[in-house]
């Protein structure tokens, strides 16, 4: 690949006992295999996340004062060109972490693509996929088509972290990577070439 992709991996569970970094390190290293990105991992349990949000909509004051510990978290997505979300189904749906994460910013996710990679038991993170979507595309993102799922996760990793059969998983974070690249390199291209209406 001839243009590289600044790529931002959000590790959206801090639960205790979480397997959001045993996966998000395996997807990462499928992305610098990949060859098109620069990627920077970003683990939402490094980061302040108060559930209490400015009084003034993100519409008015896209870039309120942010907590501290929320720094790096808002660097990293200004920088990025693309997201690649690491979730797991909580209770039909994403962790309030991951929700909070993505209400505190609001100009960070326009016009630039999100993929998803999902573990749980039975939907390998489809359910939490499925209402991200809904919510990216309020904030004006490109959600891409292509995904990467982990159902019963903890049959399909050993217990050091490598996938037993990875033939499939591979394939799918190939297709995943390669349609992301597409989309962000053209979403790129058109925000520096036509400013948001």
């Amino acid at each position: 690949m001839s243009d590289t992709v600044r790529l931002a991996v959000i590790i959206g569970s801090v639960r205790e006992g979480r397997f959001g970094p045993v996966v998000a390190s395996w997807f990462a290293e499928q992305a610098r295999g990949h060859g098109g990105y620069e990627i920077e991992v970003i683990d939402l349990a490094d980061v302040t996340l108060p559930h209490e949000l400015p009084a003034i909509s993100p519409m008015i004051d896209p870039n309120p004062p942010r907590p501290e510990g929320m720094a790096g978290l808002t660097r990293g997505l200004d920088r990025a060109d693309a997201v690649v979300v690491v979730t797991p189904d909580m209770n039909r749906s994403y962790p309030a972490s991951l929700k909070t994460a993505v209400d505190w910013h609001f100009s960070q996710w326009d016009r630039k693509a999100i993929g998803f990679v999902g573990y749980s038991g039975a939907s390998g993170g489809l359910l939490a996929i499925e209402h991200l979507r809904q919510v990216f595309n309020e904030l004006g993102a490109d959600t891409i088509r292509e995904y990467v799922s982990f159902p019963r996760y903890f049959e399909l990793f050993d217990a050091d972290g490598t996938l037993r059969d990875p033939a499939h998983p591979e394939s799918a974070a190939e297709k995943m990577l390669n349609q992301l690249h597409w989309w962000a390199s053209t979403l790129t291209a058109a925000r520096e070439s036509v400013p948001a209406a």
